[in-house]
């Protein structure tokens, strides 16, 4: 797992926290955490990265649908990121 805090010792000043499941060699992955670290320069918020490789409960649950983005426990994206969509989530 990866971790990106912009606030030193813990979540943000958003109080946001995003999740990513994201696999391997996955290239649908690597775009859509792209597109978090960008949403992430404007719009602060903790980003997690959950690798499922290995994991037998987290590769059933996600491994057909990887990408899958997470944002404040509510499962907002699966494949890709929209990055105006994340930014109206993360706004309210």
């Amino acid at each position: 797992m990866v971790c990106s805090r912009p606030e030193p010792g813990g979540r943000d000043r958003s109080g946001h926290l995003v999740l990513l499941y994201h696999a391997q060699g996955c290239h649908l992955c690597e775009g859509a955490r792209r597109v978090l670290v960008q949403v992430q320069a404007d719009v602060p918020f903790e980003l997690e990265e959950i690798d499922i490789t290995g994991d037998e409960e987290l590769e059933r649950r996600y491994r057909e649908r990887i990408p899958v983005v997470l944002v404040d426990g509510d499962e907002a994206f699966t494949y890709y990121v929209h990055p105006d969509g994340l930014r109206r989530r993360l706004a309210s």
